[in-house]
């Protein structure tokens, strides 16, 4: 298992003190999460390998976001694969 570099966890404290939600195609956001047993900060990964350009992100995520609120307000990792969207309440451990 790959252990996310400092970079990362730099993004993920500055996220949860600035009350924001990290968005990335990178899972080792999630492995931070895990090893902090973190409420917080939302995750959102997108694992869509047609994804290419911001505005293909954009595309997925916004029509998404309304029924995703509460859960990225409550602390939650939200995936999108295959054209499916997972939730995952945070932390991991409950």
């Amino acid at each position: 298992v790959r252990y996310a570099g400092r970079k990362d966890e730099r993004i993920v404290t500055r996220a949860l003190d600035e009350d924001r939600i990290v968005v990335s195609a990178d899972s080792d956001f999630s492995t931070i999460l895990a090893i902090r047993d973190a409420e917080r900060p939302s995750f959102i990964l997108f694992r869509e390998p047609d994804l290419m350009v911001a505005r293909d992100y954009f595309d997925v995520l916004l029509p998404a976001l309304p029924a995703l609120e509460s859960e990225l307000i409550a602390g939650c990792v939200a995936v999108f694969r295959r054209g499916r969207l997972r939730v995952r309440r945070l932390p991991f451990s409950a």
